[in-house]
């Protein structure tokens, strides 16, 4: 499969829930959902809103279909007023320090993984052909608890979404942190391929080796790709693309997953990475010539003033339209003084990844590729639910109280020009109060704690089966299910290499950026006992 020079303008939908800026992680914390609302108006004022749709929501009841019913009851439930009646399961659940619980936890988590399914049955069901959600990539979060600032692994819903009609989908992480998450989900399958570049090393989560490549039947399907400080515009280049092409060779996947992460840019709070904004971007055009259906996330990405700047850029070259340089006025337009520009620049960081270094990774990443067979095959018949078609369940009529909407308020000092340029005093008091150290600098030891963790969260779900091997059976039942129709098969087919495209791409001449706004995912089911599965729902043990 090779790459095309000359694409045509894609359909393109864009996911954005207006109350996901609204939330905050409490004060010092990095992680600021309030750059979503950054992006968005960037997004608007720069004219893409033109080319918007009529929103639509995703359906309910999906978390469960990685997530353990326990965690998900959890986090319905958990408030930072009752969160001292549940310490013992805060501990279990891996929240506290770099996952506080705060208000609206559960409302926020639906937002992220709502916007990824629906983007993923956009794609399914051939309407678009990218599918941006930047409020996703939440790729830390495990099958039964929190990590790295991650409660529910939106990316892994969206894959099992779109491995409803594709045999194979590729994942591509380009956050300066390894994508463990979504690697421990799809550790034991050939169906789902990872491929993640990262800072490898006392850098958290602290996983990612190049002799990580899977087990099982996803032995090899795993690939990972450690970096070291100071990884430029030109290195990361030389080793993206080559690897991204012969995955696409050999692998040929029916859809691709981009995580773009933007914590890998220059002048990043919590990295040390030193790519520029066009760099950054270079990698999702070279995944959009491939021509294949793409759902693109969000990721890491802390500051903000840079976030914005960046997935607005990369919003623009999905949807095929040149932006200028200079930033038009929007409502945020002091955060990105004094130069007022769209781009960021790389700076003078020492790069540690000598040439030399980098041959020697993509040696041993291509021999490992060499052992996979080509483009394995799956046993697929017709999918039971059409998404189009099915029923939702109307949302409950709910009330917020004037006492939770202000605790959901983000405080002036939280969204300073100072904080957002790596926050001296914030920063300091996010170093001061652990929540730093835990992050950037969790060691092995600590991960094989959180196995510990999660091996008792598991027993406790009454399940001693290994990592990844509950996955492992959802893909296997996955595989028996019916073929999609004529229609669909078209629609899954690469569109790339084999010429074939959806019958309802023949009319590419427009770009169509579709603002969506996902359903909040708050009426999850939690079975104490399992029960037959009637609406085509991947439930998991």
């Amino acid at each position: 499969m090779s790459a095309l020079s000359n694409v045509s303008k894609k359909r393109v939908s864009y996911f954005y829930d207006e109350d996901v800026g609204n939330y905050t992680y409490g004060p010092g914390h990095p992680m600021k959902p309030h750059r979503m609302r950054m992006v968005h108006d960037l997004v608007v004022n720069y004219g893409l809103f033109r080319k918007m749709e009529s929103p639509r929501r995703a359906t309910a009841r999906q978390m469960t279909r990685f997530h353990t019913d326990e965690y998900i009851d959890f986090l319905c439930r958990v408030t930072p007023e009752n969160v001292e009646e549940l310490s013992q399961q805060q501990t279990r659940y891996n929240v506290g320090e770099d996952c506080p619980i705060f208000e609206g936890l559960f409302e926020f988590c639906s937002i992220s993984a709502g916007g990824s399914i629906d983007a993923a049955n956009k794609l399914n069901s051939g309407e678009s052909d990218i599918a941006i959600n930047w409020s996703g990539g939440l790729h830390h979060a495990k099958r039964f608890e929190a990590s790295g600032f991650c409660y529910v692994n939106d990316i892994v819903l969206g894959i099992l979404e779109l491995l409803r009609y594709h045999q194979r989908v590729l994942y591509i992480d380009i956050d300066i942190h390894h994508g463990d998450g979504v690697e421990e989900a799809f550790y034991t399958t050939d169906r789902v391929m990872t491929c993640s570049f990262h800072k490898f090393g006392q850098f958290f989560p602290g996983t990612g080796d190049i002799s990580d490549i899977g087990i099982g039947k996803g032995k090899y399907y795993a690939v990972n790709f450690p970096l070291k400080d100071g990884m430029d515009d030109w290195s990361f280049q030389n080793v993206f693309r080559p690897v991204v092409q012969h995955i696409m060779d050999w692998y040929r996947p029916g859809a691709v997953v981009l995580q773009c992460g933007a914590d890998s840019l220059a002048g990043d709070r919590l990295g040390c990475f030193n790519l520029s904004s066009k760099g950054h971007a270079e990698c999702a055009e070279f995944v959009k010539s491939f021509n294949l259906p793409i759902l693109v996330v969000g990721g890491g990405g802390y500051t903000i003033r840079n976030v914005a700047r960046v997935w607005t850029y990369e919003t623009g070259l999905f949807a095929g339209e040149k932006l200028s340089e200079d930033l038009p006025y929007n409502n945020f337009l002091e955060y990105y003084g004094p130069e007022y520009k769209l781009d960021v620049p790389a700076n003078n960081m020492e790069n540690l990844n000598s040439p030399a270094y980098l041959a020697e990774m993509k040696a041993k990443v291509f021999e490992n590729l060499r052992n996979i067979p080509f483009a394995p095959s799956v046993q697929m018949q017709e999918v039971p639910r059409n998404y189009d078609t099915d029923e939702d369940d109307d949302e409950p009529d709910t009330r917020t109280s004037l006492r939770q909407r202000n605790m959901r308020i983000v405080p002036d000092t939280e969204l300073s020009d100072s904080d957002d340029e790596g926050g001296r005093r914030h920063e300091r008091s996010y170093h001061s109060n652990g929540l730093g150290n835990s992050s950037l600098r969790k060691s092995r030891s600590d991960k094989k704690k959180s196995a510990v963790r999660s091996e008792r969260a598991h027993k406790s779900s009454k399940s001693n089966k290994p990592r990844g091997v509950i996955m492992e059976e959802v893909l296997n039942n996955m595989s028996r299910m019916p073929m999609p129709s004529e229609r669909q098969t078209l629609i899954s087919s690469p569109r790339g290499g084999s010429g074939v495209s959806s019958p309802m791409s023949t009319n590419m001449s427009t770009p169509a950026l579709v603002v969506t706004k996902p359903m909040d995912i708050d009426d999850v089911r939690v079975l104490t006992k399992r029960e037959p599965d009637t609406d085509g729902d991947i439930v998991m043990d």
